[in-house]
């Protein structure tokens, strides 16, 4: 009972100058009795035996008589030189890391008996089946290396060709099926890649297509793209099959034209120098792989057929894969493009820029979230949270806390009201539902800003001149650790400065804790104001790319959101401010006082569009209300004008019958303004609606 070898290295008893070195199948003989007589070495079918009296002792090194040959003589020697009289010369080692290429059919008897023919350099033709066995690990190691659907299509082509085929051809189902779902109308087949020996090499080694008037430099060219899988034909039953089978089988030939084309039959050489091998994946096959090898290189043997079935399996199987990672890199993107705003609003006043980078390429979704909310009075709401973790369930954390966000700032809450509501929320998605939270809200008028933190890094102001200033927020206590209060202060925000936003994966890695990190990001800043000088703030985008650019490559540990503030505020000049009695001489002082404040502002072509709908808000507001109603006019690139009064309950628009005498002033407001709406307060309501300036 012999073993056969599967390493690499040649086992102890193969001669390199034998003669059938190439296509036997070598064996290290059992031990043998002394004074026992040597086994002739068996051939296999269709080899010459061995001469009479040649035994496993001269492959050993040892003369028919049993004395020991000397290193430079023996024929199995690793390095001994061959003698004139053996005609075999000694060939170096097949290249560990695949299959050596073939020889032509023209010198195969020749190399077969002596090993010369091959060309200087050249690959050697395999000799045993570990070289096979080598060549598949390397092949699928190379295979397995791939994440995306191209990187394993082209890990297989570029494993097969030159070493086991001179050109290949991968079809694939198109749409390839994700997982369990079941497609539906018929299997197509898609040309996905294709891949032949380099023109240079084709007049001695390589592949030419029989096709030889165009000789197209791609194999594409004269083959079909797509093949539709009929039910019940050839290629059908090939594919189910599953097995590999030689392009010269019967099923092969009817299922040949099918897939290629017309033409394409013309590419598959006479005899067995085509393999076509069914990819499947876990529950289906998915493709197809058409090999192919030249006239000039020696057939494929049936042991090619196990070789290709290896290679289609961990293709098929790679591929399953890479469609489920491209399905969930899919969702995680979609969810990820969900939970943070798509465009940013454009709030009278301010100017807002944001960035998000998640941890890594494969955790595409986390906790960290950015938010602006435009609030009553062209005030706005900037948001910026971290929720603990980058998974799908912090991503889904994160979206129910950056709505609840929302709907509290709907309601205009103070920031630290808005704080104490998240945290409540926090505790009834579960106990260990944490998340940092700051919430701040601008307003444009006074230009001041309010800002409540909750285990948050603190914000970096930015001042015109240059200076970049850490503010003192109380750091509070993180969303979700419940029976805290929240404390808010209120700062100035001067015109022309930059409120800078962040999460901690900004400022806190491995390499550097967040205080460190917090220092570097303020000097970052302060150098970037001081290339655009004392007069004109850096841009926004240029300067979130610039914060970026201070990550290190270790410092990317965790998400980032990154959410940009410029104030540029509203100009006292340009606001126009008064109370009314809820009175029924309300409406017309309002018309009064918003014909002069238009005059001042030279805007006299929309005073009667301005007195009308003035005149229909504040007659809808001084109707129900009990205390003053405010009014005020707003000139920025738009002119704005806002009517706040104590009553809850929010307008709805109707349509007016003919015989009701009231009903139509919210209708004239949705024709001749630009947009209008409503928003409750804490203390009542505000009725809003804008015009264009002409």
């Amino acid at each position: 009972m012999t073993e056969h070898p599967t390493s690499f290295e040649r086992p102890q008893g193969a001669d390199p100058t034998d003669p059938r070195g190439a296509f036997l199948r070598t064996s290290t003989p059992p031990p043998r009795p002394s004074g026992a007589p040597a086994l002739p070495a068996q051939a296999r079918t269709g080899e010459p035996s061995s001469p009479p009296g040649t035994s496993m002792s001269r492959a050993k090194g040892k003369d028919p008589a049993g004395t020991p040959v000397k290193p430079d003589t023996a024929g199995g020697s690793e390095h001994s030189q061959p003698s004139a009289a053996e005609p075999d010369a000694h060939r170096p080692r097949p290249v560990p890391e695949g299959i050596p290429a073939q020889p032509g059919p023209d010198s195969a008897t020749k190399e077969r008996r002596t090993g010369q023919g091959l060309p200087p350099g050249g690959p050697m033709p395999m000799r045993r089946d570990g070289d096979r066995l080598r060549f598949v690990g390397a092949a699928t190691r190379r295979i397995a290396r791939g994440i995306d659907l191209d990187e394993i299509v082209m890990g297989l082509c570029r494993a097969t060709v030159p070493t086991f085929s001179d050109a290949i051809l991968v079809y694939l189902r198109d749409p390839l099926p994700v997982g369990d779902e079941r497609p539906t109308g018929p299997v197509v087949l898609r040309l996905r890649r294709t891949d032949r020996i380099p023109e240079e090499r084709d007049t001695e080694n390589g592949f030419l297509p029989a096709f030889q008037p165009e000789q197209p430099s791609e194999l594409s060219a004269v083959t079909a793209e797509l093949c539709e899988v009929r039910p019940g034909g050839a290629l059908n039953e090939v594919l189910r099959g599953v097995r590999p089978v030689f392009a010269d089988s019967p099923a092969a030939r009817a299922a040949l034209p099918e897939l290629l084309g017309e033409d394409g039959e013309l590419i598959v050489p006479t005899g067995q120098r085509a393999i076509l091998a069914p990819l499947r994946g876990r529950r289906r096959v998915i493709g197809a792989a058409l090999f192919l090898r030249s006239s000039e290189r020696m057939a494929f043997e049936a042991d090619d057929l196990l070789v290709a079935a290896q290679l289609a399996t961990h293709s098929a199987l790679g591929i399953d894969k890479a469609v489920l990672y491209g399905r969930e890199a899919y969702i995680a993107d979609e969810l990820q493009r969900t939970m943070l705003p798509e465009n940013l609003p454009r709030p009278t006043g301010v100017r807002l820029a944001s960035r998000y980078l998640p941890a890594a390429e494969t955790a595409r979704v986390g906790g960290d979230w950015y938010d602006a909310i435009p609030l009553p009075g062209s005030r706005v709401a900037l948001v910026v949270g971290d929720v603990m973790g980058h998974s799908m369930t912090s991503a889904a954390i994160m979206g129910q806390l950056r709505t609840t966000a929302q709907t509290l700032a709907g309601l205009d809450l103070p920031p630290q009201e808005v704080l104490h509501h998240l945290d409540e929320q926090a505790q009834r998605l579960g106990t260990d539902r944490m998340a940092t939270c700051l919430y701040a809200v601008y307003d444009p008028v006074s230009h001041r800003i309010t800002i409540a933190n909750a285990g948050h890094p603190p914000p970096v102001l930015l001042h015109l001149g240059g200076r970049a200033e850490v503010l003192r927020v109380p750091p509070g206590a993180p969303i979700g650790v419940g029976g805290v209060d929240f404390e808010a202060v209120e700062l100035d925000a001067p015109a022309g400065a930059t409120l800078l936003l962040y999460t901690d994966g900004l400022v806190e890695s491995r390499l550097r804790d967040v205080w460190t990190g917090i220092e570097q990001l303020r000097e970052k800043l302060a150098a970037v104001a001081q290339l655009t000088g004392p007069d004109h703030p850096p841009p926004l985008e240029a300067l979130c790319d610039e914060v970026l650019d201070m990550l290190g490559p270790g410092d990317r540990d965790d998400d980032i959101a990154l959410l940009a503030a410029r104030f540029d505020g509203i100009a006292p000049s340009d606001v126009a401010y008064w109370f009314l009695d809820p009175e029924d001489s309300a409406p017309g002082q309002a018309r009064r006082l918003a014909r002069r404040a238009l005059a001042r502002w030279g805007m006299e072509d929309l005073t009667d569009s301005v007195e009308l709908l003035v005149s229909e808000v504040v007659t809808n507001a001084v109707r129900y209300a009990s205390r003053p109603v405010t009014l005020r006019l707003l000139r920025t690139d738009v002119l704005r004008c806002e009517v706040g009064d104590d009553v809850p309950q929010l307008p709805r628009l109707r349509q007016a019958r003919a015989t009701d005498e009231g009903g139509r002033g919210l209708y004239l407001v949705n024709k001749l303004a630009r947009r209008w709406g409503a928003t409750r307060l804490s203390t009542g309501k505000v009725v809003w609606f804008e015009l264009n300036r002409n």
